[in-house]
């Protein structure tokens, strides 16, 4: 069987488009015109990949995304009309994979359809005992799971990689474009403002943990999982 795709739009013209597309690849389309049948076919269908448009009728496509990632860290890329940093942003910060603005150039539509999947086909390939573990702290890219002092933390997706990328590279300070280039994997359009976000998230959940590392701020650079002494 071929990779499976749901696409997600209101806009029937669209959908058609991106169908016939799809199916001339080799990929196997399914369409949904609202928000509800989104979520429907998601949990039916089990596609690898998700098209979703933001304005939707029913449910809107931030609450799908959101929906989507309570249970699942399949790839989602958002498509909408609207440009809006704001709207990038808020889209990365629920966890979608990518982000493209209407009208968009089906080449590198199918491009960026293929990068994700390959960044998502790398981590879900990965070995079982692909785990991170310092002081009262246990990542796991492969399970998509969080341990501190033992007990399992629920954890966005997009949290825990960059949780996985920072501690996998200890001590060492990235900068914001560096980690939206190595965590989220494309050229971001706009602000870094969801990387202060996740980081923001991030310590919530670290906070008291253990006196023998820290997520740390390297002021006028960016962020670093440092060991302490």
């Amino acid at each position: 069987m071929g990779t499976k795709l749901l696409i997600v739009d209101d806009d029937g013209n669209i959908c058609d488009l991106l169908r016939l597309y799809f199916e001339n690849e080799g990929y196997e389309v399914k369409t949904a015109k609202d928000g509800v049948e989104g979520l429907s076919y998601f949990k039916m269908y089990e596609p690898d990949l998700v098209l979703l448009d933001i304005m939707l009728p029913k449910k809107d496509g931030w609450a799908v995304c959101r929906e989507i990632r309570e249970s699942s860290s399949k790839p989602v890329i958002m498509i909408t009309a609207k440009g809006d940093v704001f709207d990038k942003v808020l889209g990365l910060e629920l966890g979608a994979d990518d982000f493209v603005v209407k009208p968009f150039d089906m080449k590198e539509l199918s491009a960026r359809v293929k990068a994700v999947l390959r960044r998502y086909a790398s981590h879900d390939n990965q070995a079982d005992d692909e785990v991170i573990k310092f002081d009262n702290i246990e990542i796991s890219r492969q399970k998509y799971e969080l341990k501190l002092k033992g007990k399992k933390v629920d954890i966005p997706p997009k949290e825990l990689d960059l949780l996985y990328f920072l501690a996998s590279n200890f001590n060492r300070v990235f900068t914001r474009d560096q980690l939206l280039d190595k965590v989220w994997g494309f050229d971001y359009l706009g602000d870094s403002r969801t990387v202060d976000v996740h980081v923001k998230r991030l310590r919530e959940k670290l906070e008291g943990v253990s006196d023998k590392w820290t997520l740390k701020t390297v002021w006028g650079v960016g962020y670093k999982f440092e060991l302490l002494q």
